[in-house]
């Protein structure tokens, strides 16, 4: 760090004798001697640094901006604090770490724990013993460490929409006293969307580099657990479709449907094909945008995948959720079975490509969708069909500027506190002839297009000590949407 101080001391100091020696220098060399100096200096500062200010000139506000948002169905109260703690309150010692799709018990949840922290993945599971569920819930809510934020997907979507003072935000959900009181004054709840109790959810955080046992997680995430009713039966769709009509949206964003799977099987199948119906009813002028989450029953990722995209204009996910449903349909790079360290670019592309090809608008195909914001770690990537989205540069410049700011808890990014974790060169494909990219932190929006379909990609600035991981990929969807336009059809 001080060696480049020193330089730009050096580079300035060259650059104030030039000025004095400047009227005895012919034009020509003066000019380029100037511009040598300068684009030193420029590169002199820190790769973070450059992509911070870069940003800042690619970030515009879109000439059409939404006034009106409507976010539904998954709200809930979140109850933070250290896995490792709670674990510890509970009097559970370190094991094996173990993948469970629900959790049965304490023996359950200390394994599935272990396994996602051990990969640094984030995960949610729906813990089916409601007495179980609600002795783990009181010692974590009375633990001095524990923090008490709104939570679920649509109203943290919603929550962070709201700090926009140009929007109106509607937020239809199981609202409980305490998440109402917890809410932005800018949300707007309906009536019928209030309830007598709130719904918790524990969010459990790890550290990057933390140790539980022999379980050394190599980055900062978190793992969620509920036996949450409400949001799993989606008990506050209809509400939501049916308090449109007063609201007049100009955006509907939806989440919540992997709430349904800690229901049966059968249940589960005739929600959502309620779901779909009550979808269906919005009007289709209205864009709606559906933010996925952690799942991991592949029939149903798969019903969702073939029943509610073509539905929808624009989804948001991370990349377990990405693997998942390529894994779920047989997809590009299906027989892989887990990340390992940052996602490939080039695999990431071409699971996009084939989502928006498979599952899109296309000119033979009816289907609504024609945008997919990806977010993981390390960058994001926004891939749409060409003619449909505009601004998308800035989307994806803002979507990873808030990722940095809520990790640090800044209102605006500290250079010295994120670091630039993306692969400075990557390829854009495995299953085609692929483009190589070298990443230009000055530039650091890069694009590319295959096939009627554009790619937007940007590093992301990872916080060096994370304060809070909960609600991040919720966050980063939500800015990547206030910067996005959609173009009417």
């Amino acid at each position: 760090m001080w060696q480049r101080s020193v330089c730009v001391g050096l580079l300035a100091l060259a650059l104030g004798y030039l000025c004095v020696l400047g009227p005895e220098l012919p034009p020509a060399a003066l000019r380029q001697l100037s511009a040598s100096l300068l684009g030193t200096l420029r590169r002199a500062r820190s790769l973070e640094a450059r992509t911070v200010a870069a940003w800042q000139a690619a970030i515009v506000r879109p000439a059409r901006g939404w006034a009106r948002v409507a976010v539904g169905v998954n709200a809930c109260v979140d109850v933070v604090l250290s896995g490792v703690k709670l674990l510890e309150a509970l009097g559970l010692e370190p094991s094996d770490g173990k993948n469970h799709a629900v959790l049965h018990s304490r023996q359950d949840l200390r394994e599935a724990f272990a396994h996602f922290m051990e990969r640094g993945a984030a995960a949610e599971r729906f813990f089916s013993d409601a007495e179980a569920f609600q002795d783990i819930a009181q010692t974590a809510s009375e633990h001095p460490a524990a923090q008490l934020y709104v939570g679920g997907n649509a109203a943290l979507i919603g929550q962070k929409l709201a700090t926009n003072p140009d929007l109106k935000i509607l937020l239809c959900g199981p609202v409980g006293p305490k998440l109402h009181e917890l809410l932005d004054d800018n949300v707007v709840v309906p009536p019928e969307s209030m309830q007598e109790r709130d719904e918790f959810h524990l969010i459990l955080e790890y550290q990057a580099g933390e140790q539980w046992g022999r379980v050394r997680a190599p980055a900062a995430n978190r793992f969620i657990f509920s036996h949450d009713l409400s949001n799993g039966a989606l008990n506050m769709l209809e509400v939501f479709v049916s308090s449109l009509d007063e609201f007049q949206p100009d955006l509907v964003v939806l989440s919540g449907l992997h709430m349904m799977e800690g229901q049966s099987k059968e249940m589960r199948q005739r929600r959502l094909m309620e779901a779909v119906a009550s979808i269906s009813d919005i009007p289709t002028d209205i864009p709606i945008h559906l933010e996925l989450a952690s799942m991991t029953d592949q029939d149903f990722m798969s019903n969702i995948m073939h029943q509610v995209f073509p539905l929808v204009n624009s989804i948001g996910l991370n990349e377990q959720e990405l693997l998942f449903l390529t894994q779920a349909a047989s997809g590009p790079h299906a027989s892989l079975a887990s990340w390992s360290g940052i996602p490939d670019v080039g695999v990431v592309s071409d699971i996009l490509f084939w989502l928006l090809k498979e599952h899109g608008r296309t000119a033979e195909r009816a289907s609504d969708l024609t945008r997919i914001h990806f977010h993981t770690l390390a960058y994001h990537i926004l891939a749409t069909v060409d003619g449909h989205w505009g601004n998308q540069a800035a989307a994806v410049a803002a979507g990873a500027r808030a990722a940095g700011t809520q990790a640090c808890a800044t209102d605006t990014i500290d250079a010295t506190k994120v670091f630039l974790k993306a692969p400075l060169e990557f390829v854009t494909s495995h299953t085609e002839a692929p483009a190589k990219i070298s990443l230009n932190p000055d530039e650091p929006v890069v694009q590319w297009h295959r096939e009627g379909i554009s790619f937007h990609f940007t590093p992301v600035l990872v916080c060096k000590d994370p304060v809070r991981t909960v609600g991040l990929g919720d966050a980063i969807s939500a800015e990547g949407l206030f910067y996005s336009e959609v173009y009417p059809q």
